[in-house]
């Protein structure tokens, strides 16, 4: 499955360096700036340490992400 045709339409206006798309993201009540990463026709979510302690999310959960592109 490629990224939601949104992203896909999206990101050619914001992307930088390497096809990065800035976004924010949320996971439970925790809401942080990063960018997605392009990789194999699809995108990478990085989720940071702090974000994965405060929804205590170990390797291997399954969590769900609400992105909003950042223009």
């Amino acid at each position: 499955m490629g990224p939601a045709p949104d992203l896909a339409a999206t990101s050619g206006f914001v992307s930088y360096g390497w096809g990065m798309v800035p976004v924010t993201a949320r996971v439970g009540a925790t809401v942080w700036r990063t960018s997605l990463f392009p990789k194999d026709g699809r995108y990478v979510v990085p989720v940071k340490a702090a974000v994965r302690r405060a929804e205590a999310i170990e390797v291997g959960d399954e969590v769900t992400v609400a992105l909003r592109v950042d223009l």
